[in-house]
C-alpha cells in the first residue's frame, strides 16, 4: 500500500491528489490523518496519530473493509490503537523525513510496542534495505518509508533494492 501524506496541502488538494492515485495505482491508497478525505477520494483507509480522530470513532464512521492504521510511538499510543488494522510503530532509527517523529525507539522498542499493540506492525524511520533483517526478525510484518527512496537518485532501484530485502527477511522468518 502507498500512503497519501501532505501535511500542508489543504482538504481539496489532499482530495484531488488522492482520487489520481485511487486511479492510477492498482495498490490500496491510505490517507494520512484525514478520515473525510479518505472516504472523498476512495481511499482503501486512513492512518491516524495520536492528535487524529481515535480509532473507535473512526471504526464507527468508516465503511465495512476500511483499512486504519494507528501510529504507536508509546505504551499510550499502543492502547490507543485498539481497534484498528495495523500499527505503525516507531520511529525505530532517527528519520530526516518526519521532524517531529520524536526519538528513536531502537528495535528492542520495536518489539515491546509491537507486543503491547496486539496488531500486524508496520516499522516506521530510519529504514533502510540493510536494517530490514532486524526489523523483521523483531516483528514486524512490514515497513514504511520515504528517504529509503527518494533521498537518492534512483527511486527505482532504491525501491527494488528495500523490496529484495523484505522479500529475503521475510522469506527467513516464514
Amino acid at each position: 500500500m502507498i500512503q497519501l501524506r501532505l501535511k500542508a496541502a489543504d482538504a481539496r488538494t489532499l482530495t484531488d491528489i488522492g482520487r489520481a492515485m485511487v486511479a492510477a495505482l492498482a495498490v490500496p491508497v491510505i490517507i494520512n490523518d484525514r478520515l473525510d478525505v479518505a472516504l472523498a477520494c476512495g481511499a482503501a483507509g486512513v492512518h491516524v496519530g495520536a492528535d487524529d480522530l481515535p480509532v473507535a470513532l473512526v471504526r464507527g464512521l468508516a465503511p465495512r473493509g476500511f483499512l486504519i492504521g494507528a501510529s504507536v510511538g508509546s505504551a499510550e499510543e499502543a492502547a490507543h490503537a485498539v481497534g484498528a488494522d495495523y500499527a505503525g510503530v516507531g520511529p525505530v532509527f532517527g528519520s530526516t523525513s518526519k521532524l517531529d517523529a520524536g526519538e528513536a525507539i531502537g528495535l528492542a522498542g520495536l518489539r515491546q510496542l509491537t507486543a503491547l499493540a496486539g496488531l500486524p506492525a508496520v516499522a516506521i524511520g530510519g529504514i533502510t534495505a540493510d536494517t530490514i533483517p532486524a526489523i523483521m526478525s523483531a516483528g514486524a510484518v512490514g515497513i514504511a518509508v520515504i528517504g529509503a527512496i527518494f533521498g537518492g537518485p534512483d527511486p527505482e532501484a532504491a525501491a527494488r533494492l528495500l523490496r529484495a530485502a523484505l522479500d529475503q527477511a521475510s522469506g527467513l522468518r516464514g
